[in-house]
């Protein structure tokens, strides 16, 4: 069984992120042998400040645990939200402060520069919308916060990331909008259906060959 997760970071679940998070979820699910699990953020109960950096632990919330658990079973991840002020919501950065840590995600060598990408062999989609022109974003602000989900976070975790954007969201046209879903219900479709699993006694690798 293929699985999928699909992680919306937008706090309003009327938004038009959730909308795509609905299409990308409906292309996944018309490949068989597929799961596909969605969570909203919004959804979830759970302190998004990581309160004590990582001079202790914070104990984690259900919720949190539940996720980690979809996290470290999926092929392949989702992540949609809104790129406001350059970056990811406050919303989709708590959650990663909080459950991206040492011995979840990664994990430190001893007495070594280096450390071990415990999320190697996953891949990633991020579908983020903006209001700026996608070109204007990056000839500006060189894609920073794309740089930063890519490199500093999945990246350094072992995630093989691709990126679907969407600029130009507040002035666009509902036809424009339909056919932006249209393509992100196709893109589900199309990854899902790229997904190859395979086992053996102890271990699964899964590898997602992402145009």
């Amino acid at each position: 069984m293929k699985k999928i997760l699909i992680l919306n970071g937008h706090p309003d679940k009327e938004s038009f992120n959730a909308a795509l998070t609905e299409a990308y979820a409906k292309g996944a699910r018309a490949q068989a042998n597929t799961q596909v699990d969605v969570l909203y953020l919004a959804d979830l109960t759970f302190d998004p400040i990581l309160r004590y950096g990582y001079r202790k632990r914070t104990e984690l919330e259900p919720d949190l645990l539940h996720a980690f658990e979809l996290l470290k079973e999926a092929d392949h991840t989702v992540w949609i939200y809104p790129t406001w002020w350059g970056g990811m919501p406050a919303l989709l950065k708590g959650f990663i402060d909080r459950l991206f840590l040492p011995g979840f995600t990664f994990e430190y060598r001893e007495n070594s520069p280096f450390w071990d990408k415990l999320m190697k062999g996953k891949t990633a989609r991020v579908i983020t919308t903006m209001d700026a022109p996608v070109w204007y974003y990056r000839l500006t602000y060189n894609s920073a916060g794309h740089k930063v989900i890519k490199r500093v976070i999945l990246g350094f975790c072992g995630f093989k990331v691709k990126f679907f954007t969407i600029g130009n969201l507040k002035n666009s046209s509902d036809q424009l909008r339909k056919k932006w879903l249209e393509k992100v219900e196709t893109l589900g479709t199309k990854e899902a259906g790229a997904i190859k699993v395979e086992s053996n006694q102890n271990t699964s690798k899964a590898e997602l060959s992402m145009g």
